[in-house]
């Protein structure tokens, strides 16, 4: 079993863009159960926050962004069922109602694919390496490879990825659509930065509202997607409403 004591996750605010850093990286930040517990509450920190208006998540030391779940934890599970009803850390991820943007360098095996596929945007440097090994251990992944790969990439793609484990690069994966940026190496957090500065510069609330829109378009029809994105648009008008109302009686709006 891993010791719990190695390894951190913990998370870091410049102006409104909160960083998630995944910090173990003697072991390329392989994830212990007490790190998915952290990255739970780094989530969590970053959506109460109201000055946070996007988060990047991103790897420590020099090689890796996550090689995933170290294997070695596996052993700390007492049965199946334990670990079937485990805290995970990729529904966090998906629950952060902030833009996300992983900054993606070195190794980015099985979850920490998975954490990658979570962000809503990925920057990734050239040297950057994927896979998703799960099959050739004798399982299949669980945190959302599937689900993410076939909606960015398309059933073929998935399946190849899934069904073989091979690595692929960061080329590979920005031509199949997994990236939507590729730059030089050690130049992906600047970038990651820029970006989310860039999008930080915006209404939050309109932010939020793309991203739940996009969401949301995942899971509803055509129709009922339409209604969804009027009602989004209806509360940033109420916002836009509010800061006029404020700034009539001297006041600031949030």
């Amino acid at each position: 079993m891993t010791d719990e004591t190695d390894g951190t996750v913990r998370f870091e605010q410049t102006g409104n863009v909160g960083e998630i850093i995944l910090d173990r990286p003697t072991k390329h930040n392989a994830l212990t159960p007490l790190m998915y517990k952290q990255i739970n509450e780094c989530c969590a920190l970053a959506n109460d926050a109201a000055d946070v208006h996007v988060v990047i998540i991103r790897g420590a030391g020099e090689k890796a962004f996550c090689a995933g779940s170290d294997i070695k934890a596996l052993d700390g599970y007492e049965d199946f069922w334990a670990w079937r009803n485990r805290l995970d850390y990729i529904p966090p991820i998906l629950q952060l109602r902030k833009p996300s943007i992983a900054a993606v360098k070195g190794w980015a095996l099985g979850g920490g694919l998975e954490i990658a596929l979570a962000c809503d945007l990925r920057v990734v440097a050239r040297s950057a390496v994927f896979a998703a090994p799960e099959v050739q251990l004798g399982w299949n992944g669980a945190g959302g490879a599937a689900q993410h790969l076939t909606r960015m990439c398309g059933y073929g793609q998935a399946m190849k990825l899934l069904l073989t484990g091979e690595r692929f690069s960061a080329e590979d994966a920005h031509g199949i659509g997994m990236v939507e940026w590729l730059v030089e190496p050690e130049q992906e957090l600047e970038k990651a930065r820029d970006v989310a500065a860039q999008i930080a510069g915006h209404s939050s609330v309109a932010t939020q509202a793309v991203k739940a829109a996009v969401r949301g378009a995942m899971d509803l029809t055509v129709e009922k997607g339409l209604r969804n994105e009027n009602e989004l648009m209806s509360l940033c008008f109420a916002k836009v409403e509010l800061a006029k109302l404020r700034a009539e009686k001297g006041g600031t709006a949030q």
